[in-house]
């Protein structure tokens, strides 16, 4: 595609948000720094704006329906995108994932993907009849060098200890699994923390969701069945991070969440 198309329209709402404001734009004659006055942004956001490589805010469409009049045609459509699955959310995430300097994870039933050994990850994209599993797990294994390449993310692991209580790829799986990841986390990057099931009732029962810090921006994605949604509001990020705190208020220490995993792999023999 060239660099200065949208994509195409048809793919998914967002596409067709990024196509209607480089169609409006053109049609008004407008250059990408005058909107990117309009936007208060950098003119390089304007083509990432409008290849779907960033979405617009609540503010940035009120801006433009109000502009361009358009009857609140931007704000409705970012309305519905917020709603539906993003078909693009996982390379986005991906993308996101490479530059982080920051990520925060809480994941309530399954190891997340950078923590998993090849074998627990075989299972669970075996269990979902994956169309490729060896292909899949194989891209999980290179996600994961992400963890000790020079200069590594922060990562902030917050773990259910439901999901180290399920059999995934068997006992001998899952105690070759709880040892992974006792090794990840004695890595000076990377801290972990189980919430155990003594906790009861909290925040993390709503469902598994990450928070990536990058350099000038802080995103979100929220994960759902089949699917999951990119969060680039920054109100929204907002209740993310305080849901990941109130969840790590209820969460072990440390120390003692690697004795928990430990006591758990004495389950798995």
């Amino acid at each position: 595609m060239n660099i200065n198309e949208s994509p195409d329209p048809r793919s998914s709402l967002w596409a067709f948000m990024a196509y209607l404001l480089r169609f409006h734009r053109m049609e008004r004659g407008m250059s990408g720094a005058a909107l990117a006055d309009l936007l208060n942004c950098a003119r390089s956001s304007i083509s990432r704006l409008e290849n779907a490589d960033a979405k617009l805010t609540e503010a940035q469409a009120a801006q433009v329906d109000d502009e361009w009049r358009t009857g609140g045609l931007f704000g409705v459509l970012l309305f519905f995108a917020r709603l539906g699955h993003d078909p693009n959310w996982f390379k986005s995430f991906t993308d996101a994932e490479l530059r982080a300097l920051v990520m925060k994870i809480y994941s309530g039933q399954l190891i997340p993907a950078l923590f998993q050994t090849p074998e627990y990850a075989r299972a669970v994209l075996t269990a979902g009849r994956w169309p490729d599993v060896e292909g899949a797990v194989e891209a999980r294994m290179a996600r994961q060098r992400l963890l000790t390449k020079k200069d590594p993310p922060e990562v902030w692991l917050l773990l259910a200890e439901t999901a180290l209580l399920v059999h995934v790829g068997g006992k001998k799986g899952m105690r070759a699994q709880l040892a992974h990841l006792l090794e990840l986390s004695e890595l000076p990057n990377v801290t972990l923390r189980v919430v155990p099931n003594s906790a009861g009732a909290n925040f993390g029962l709503d469902g598994p969701f990450k928070i990536v810090t990058l350099r000038k921006s802080v995103l979100a994605y929220v994960e759902a069945l089949n699917g999951g949604r990119l969060v680039p509001e920054e109100a929204e990020v907002g209740e993310l991070e305080t849901r990941f705190d109130r969840i790590g208020a209820v969460a072990e220490p440390v120390d003692s969440s690697r004795r928990l995993i430990r006591e758990l792999m004495e389950t798995y023999t």
